[in-house]
């Protein structure tokens, strides 16, 4: 089963949750619903999606969500950056 592994922000881009999926487009949905009421998410607002990678096994998701996770938040930026510098919601992208 294929996977993502993604990265949210909030309006000011201040707080930085990295996940990972199956099914990118549905949970991007239950981020930007607050379907999980006292999720990270929910409480810090994060529901735009600055990054993504596609991965052919949710196991490579996950891993490179351990990894980036265990990065400092300048490398986090920098990784953000190198495909999204305006920092803009690319979920609209994938949702057409």
């Amino acid at each position: 089963m294929s996977g993502y592994f993604y990265i949210l922000t909030n309006k000011s881009n201040k707080v930085l949750y990295k996940g990972s999926t199956t099914n990118i487009i549905k949970r991007v949905y239950e981020h930007k619903n607050h379907l999980d009421k006292g999720s990270f998410t929910d409480k810090y607002n994060a529901t735009k999606l600055v990054y993504y990678e596609f991965y052919e096994s949710i196991k490579e998701a996950r891993g490179r969500e351990v990894q980036v996770s265990k990065r400092s938040r300048a490398k986090k930026d920098k990784l953000i950056d190198s495909i999204n510098p305006e920092r803009k919601d690319l979920y609209w992208d994938i949702v057409g």
